[in-house]
């Protein structure tokens, strides 16, 4: 009952959220950069940060630190959905979410710095990548969900690393996004607030679970945007470009764009490859370290290959805007 009732209040908080977004012209509009052509409501992903709150009414606040953290970080990314923000307001609240994140962790150990300055450095990553692979209709939610329920499943069959009612309310706000987002149109976007608020969730979650069994091959549960992410970036550079300017280079992209792939389709793709990819390192009884490294080397490999045969259409794209 309690999870039915929060259910309902996020799907009740979510509309409200819409008439006030409308109200405030909280809107995304397209620009040659993007991959949709309608005027959406953007900042829809507010219900993510709205979920933890109403986690922790309903459980209690057991992470005080995460929650103080989540609600900087998203907010500052709320702020800037709004009103476009300097680079460096925005890092400094991702890297101060990061240490109070950190300090519920329990990681904060001077002994160890140079531990906690690269899970700094990993974990602001993983945020500014979630956020960049938030393009295209459905890809945030249904992945999310992708990298959420094996998170639960490791937490209720093995280790306890997270309450689990906070995966569980995490995932019913998901839902509830992916109810209005999961679709060829879409009824609002997710915008910073959302992708970096979720971001943040996830990295908390995974964090707790790769501390708790010293195996950071879990890593591998976000393995697919980490490669579409990484090989992106590599690409760019190597093409000299800024890498703060918006673009839309990420393989899900080309596949949404130039190849005219739906959406929801190709967001189903990224999400139930990525479940597969996470069931197959909790369930097969494999190394995970050599499972971890040949998924890795495969997703490599593909994305390579995909570049090289289908990025043409994407500087034939570029080339008739100049035009």
């Amino acid at each position: 009952m309690t999870r039915l009732l929060i259910l309902t209040l996020l799907f009740v908080l979510e509309v409200v959220y819409f008439r006030v977004a409308d109200r405030l012209n909280i809107i995304d509009r397209p620009n040659e950069r993007s991959s949709h052509r309608q005027v959406v409501l953007r900042g829809g992903g507010i219900i993510f940060l709205l979920g933890m709150w109403l986690w922790a009414i309903f459980y209690g606040i057991q992470y005080p630190w995460f929650l103080v953290g989540l609600t900087l970080i998203a907010g500052v990314s709320f702020i800037d959905d709004i009103h476009s923000l300097p680079d460096s307001v925005r890092l400094v609240a991702q890297f101060s979410a990061m240490f109070m994140m950190f300090q519920e962790l329990g990681i904060l150990n001077l002994n160890q710095w140079w531990m906690v300055v690269a899970a700094l450095i990993v974990g602001v990553g993983i945020i500014n990548a979630y956020n960049f692979m938030d393009g295209i209709n459905g890809i945030t939610g249904g992945y999310t969900l992708a990298v959420l329920l094996p998170l639960l499943w490791i937490d209720t069959h093995g280790p306890s690393f997270v309450a689990p009612s906070l995966l569980v309310v995490a995932i019913l706000s998901c839902l509830v996004f992916c109810f209005f987002n999961f679709r060829t149109q879409a009824r609002c976007f997710a915008g910073d607030v959302g992708s970096v608020g979720i971001a943040f969730i996830v990295v908390f979650a995974l964090g707790g679970l790769i501390i708790q069994t010293k195996d950071i091959t879990y890593i591998i549960l976000l393995a697919l945007y980490g490669v579409d992410s990484v090989l992106t970036i590599c690409h760019r550079i190597q093409l000299h470009e800024n890498l703060g300017r918006a673009h839309r280079k990420h393989m899900y992209q080309l596949m949404a764009n130039e190849l005219g792939m739906r959406h929801t389709t190709v967001a189903t793709i990224y999400s139930a490859l990525q479940l597969l990819i996470s069931m197959g390192l909790i369930l097969l009884p494999v190394n995970h370290w050599l499972y971890a490294i040949g998924v890795l080397v495969i997703l490599c490999l593909v994305y390579l290959f995909f570049m090289k045969k289908y990025y043409h259409l994407h500087e034939e794209y570029l080339k008739s805007l100049e035009v």
